[in-house]
């Protein structure tokens, strides 16, 4: 990993679990739920990337697949094709550390080549054999997101989450992934029931054990819906909500559409955590 992308992780990484980080999500898909196609084209996403920061966001998510429900996977080498025009271009256009939202170890190892710095698993290490070895390799911060290949609305969503961290867990550690470049990501939306993604971010305190940051994605999802009904403004009132939320459960980065939004309620929230 590059003096620079390695410095930005390891500054990033200094201040997470101590301040709300805001990461804001560029997608670079015809098919992602909320901004399908908007930011394909490399002037797109590259202007999208500045404007998160301009907004305050402290990092930058980019995503080549799509992971919303019924999505349709697509090959190391699309994932690739749908990065490589804009990805060098877009981590030279911002002073933010850069992560890559991906499975595949072939895409992290490339991407870390061109200056990303965090990988975003949302298999978690365990659906790619070589990720932990690849991201070891290429010192990238991981972000360990947990998931389920079948949704069981009878199991406990968080004694669930705890296994599969610890076996996400020994997998870096035999890696030799330092656990100080690893944060935990409960998965909400990700084979979950409705009440499960409610429960598991009620529940997020249960992970404080861990003693490692918690990173939490609900940015406009469909299991805020029923709460408020449909329409864009309900969708970011409630994110906000939630994770507001989670921040007071333990959260400190939080994935998100809507940097400037969350940014200002963040600074609200510490104001009053610290009078």
């Amino acid at each position: 990993m590059a003096g620079a992308a390695a410095a930005r992780r390891d500054a990033f990484l200094a201040r997470a679990g101590k301040h709300p980080l805001v990461m804001g999500i560029v997608n670079v898909t015809p098919d992602s739920f909320s901004d399908g196609g908007r930011f394909q084209e490399a002037s797109a996403a590259v202007a999208q990337a500045r404007r998160l920061v301009e907004d305050g966001a402290d990092i930058i998510d980019v995503g080549a697949e799509s992971t919303r429900p019924g999505h349709q996977p697509v090959s190391a080498e699309v994932e690739q094709a749908r990065l490589a025009p804009l990805l060098g271009e877009l981590v030279a256009a911002i002073d933010r550390p850069v992560s890559v939202d991906t499975s595949k170890a072939a895409i992290a190892g490339w991407a870390a080549t061109q200056g990303a710095a965090f990988v975003n698993d949302v298999w978690g290490l365990q659906r790619d054999p070589a990720m932990a070895d690849v991201a070891a390799e290429a010192g990238l911060g991981v972000i360990i997101m947990h998931n389920r290949e079948e949704v069981d609305p009878g199991c406990d969503i968080v004694a669930d989450m705890r296994r599969f961290f610890d076996h996400s867990l020994k997998l870096a550690a035999k890696a030799g992934i330092p656990l100080s470049r690893i944060i935990l990501d409960p998965g909400i939306g990700f084979g979950k029931t409705r009440a499960q993604n409610l429960e598991a971010l009620h529940r997020l305190t249960a992970l404080r054990d861990y003693d490692l940051p918690v990173l939490v994605g609900v940015s406009r999802k469909s299991l805020l819906g029923p709460i408020l009904g449909d329409g864009a403004d309900h969708r970011l009132i409630g994110t906000i909500a939630a994770n507001l939320v989670a921040a007071a459960h333990g959260a400190s980065i939080f994935r998100v559409h809507d940097a400037a939004e969350h940014v200002a309620a963040f600074k609200v929230f510490e104001a009053i955590e610290t009078a």
